[in-house]
């Protein structure tokens, strides 16, 4: 959505410069964002803000584990979070994932393995757009029902442009956080997140920002509050799921119709399982399409590649479809010999 218009209203009547008293959650954003949460079945009662979705976990990670620990990752995952994982010298445990979320054979091996934290996504799953279902939730939460060795992060990254309902984990560990970012729905340059979770996890986290970078910026949080507020946003964010879910549906069923089943269930992204990803990303390139090999996401999940719908017009959607299908056979292997 434009900011303009929006930054203009704050600029009139924003008042005197916060300083360093200021609290690091101003009470409008954390009441808003405490009752979108509660309408999701997602308890706040103890809230921060991060400056984004990554930054909250890598806070989250930070305040728990200590380098050489493990963590539960989806596999394949979101490329961000396994190179965060490294860089913070962690071990990462990889758990299948499927159109409904992780399974739990994964995550009880998981658990078996020892690890320390589990990061699931809880829909617009990236790369392979899973969204975890009412009967997964139920599962996972029953398998993981009084954890007191494990961090429970959700990363529901994607927010109001996932146009399923949510069905969270929170509270079925002792330790526990669930992170909501603002930057798909309403842009990128909005690193702003909200994170709940028990009390003692949340201050940990915002403890550690306060001796950190100290807070989000208040001039932020209020723009957050403003954009939340205003009916105009919220039916443009709608519109703009809607035609996320017509091209990435169209792409899927496109796929479909020509033999190959690919994953899409939410978000913006479509896996595609392939023979070879080099093979395909190269014929891909050649016809003039650029998609991203799934070995940036995955850790022992099989070859695919991810398409992003959100350039993609849905005039296109046959021919990318064609090109797709033709790159998971080869340059060399599209005619008869």
């Amino acid at each position: 959505p434009p900011l303009g218009p929006h930054l203009a209203a704050l600029a009139a009547d924003i008042g005197p410069p916060g300083g360093y008293a200021t609290d690091a959650v101003l009470p409008d954003l954390a009441a808003l964002a405490t009752d979108r949460l509660a309408a999701d079945g997602v308890p706040a009662g103890e809230l921060t803000v991060t400056g984004g979705a990554l930054d909250g976990i890598e806070r989250l990670l930070a305040a728990h584990l200590r380098p050489g620990d493990a963590v539960a990752v989806e596999d394949p995952g979101w490329a961000n979070l396994l190179d965060l994982i490294a860089a913070l010298g962690l071990r990462t445990v990889g758990v299948p994932v499927d159109d409904d979320g992780p399974t739990v054979g994964g995550v009880r091996a998981a658990l078996a393995a020892g690890v320390r934290a589990l990061v699931v996504t809880s829909r617009a799953q990236n790369p392979t757009g899973a969204a975890v279902s009412a009967d997964r939730a139920d599962a996972l939460r029953t398998l993981l029902d009084g954890r007191a060795d494990l961090l429970l992060i959700e990363d529901d990254h994607a927010a109001e442009l996932a146009r399923v309902p949510l069905h969270p984990l929170a509270g079925a560990t002792p330790a526990w956080a669930f992170v909501r970012s603002v930057s798909k729905p309403y842009g990128p340059d909005l690193r702003l997140a909200v994170l709940a979770g028990d009390e003692a996890t949340v201050a940990r986290v915002a403890g550690r920002a306060r001796v950190g970078a100290g807070w989000v910026s208040t001039v932020l949080q209020r723009l957050v509050v403003s954009l939340w507020r205003d009916p105009a946003t919220a039916e443009l964010v709608r519109r703009a799921a809607d035609s996320y879910d017509r091209r990435r549906d169209g792409l899927v069923a496109a796929l479909a119709a020509r033999g190959v089943a690919a994953h899409g269930r939410t978000g913006i992204n479509v896996w595609v399982p392939v023979p070879d990803e080099t093979v395909t990303v190269t014929t891909l390139r050649d016809a003039g399409w650029a998609v991203a090999p799934g070995r940036l996401y995955r850790i022992a999940a099989d070859p695919a590649v991810r398409v992003s719908v959100s350039a993609l017009d849905e005039a296109d959607i046959p021919a990318l479809a064609d090109a797709l299908t033709a790159g998971r056979k080869g340059p060399f292997l599209t005619h008869s010999v």
